[in-house]
């Protein structure tokens, strides 16, 4: 017996699977990979080029300032015309730049800052009064530092000293 349908017509063919439901989903898919992958290669981009050259611009920039304000506080410190003097001053220093720790060293009556990324590094000569005799000691970022004066054999001493010691 052939099966009828409700209506009384005759048999009918199965109809075709509809696809139109799929094509909103495999464009959404397809719009949505894209997008990922847009965002994954900017970011590639920016981090594999473009933030660290603007990461180490900015740690030039901090690691100038930092070494000019260092001198700055070390010529300060120095009386122009004594010749037997004793001072103690702290100075402030950023605990990186970079994101790295650093050294500042004393040598031939200037400054150096010594820096993992050598681009950062950089010196300046120190403006001292003739009663100076030498320059001598290193500051580590993290650590108090402390420019010291005080008579020597030949004229004053400057010494950058790290911690609290006396």
């Amino acid at each position: 017996m052939a099966s009828r349908n409700p209506a009384g017509r005759g048999r009918t063919e199965p109809r075709p699977i509809d696809d139109r439901a799929v094509s909103p989903l495999v464009g959404k898919a397809m719009e949505a990979s894209l997008v990922v992958l847009y965002i994954g290669l900017l970011t590639a981009t920016l981090y594999g080029n473009v933030v660290p050259e603007y990461r180490t611009a900015a740690g030039v920039e901090v690691g100038e300032r930092v070494l000019s304000k260092s001198a700055e506080r070390v010529q300060q410190s120095v009386p122009t015309d004594a010749i037997a003097v004793r001072v103690r001053a702290r100075v402030s220093l950023p605990d990186t730049i970079r994101g790295r720790t650093y050294e500042i060293r004393a040598g031939n009556r200037s400054l150096s800052l010594v820096h993992p990324n050598e681009r950062v590094e950089t010196t300046v000569e120190l403006t001292l009064p003739g009663s100076v005799d030498g320059v001598r000691g290193t500051w580590s970022s993290g650590t108090p530092a402390t420019v010291v004066v005080r008579p020597g054999p030949d004229g004053l001493i400057v010494e950058l000293r790290r911690g609290d010691r006396r």
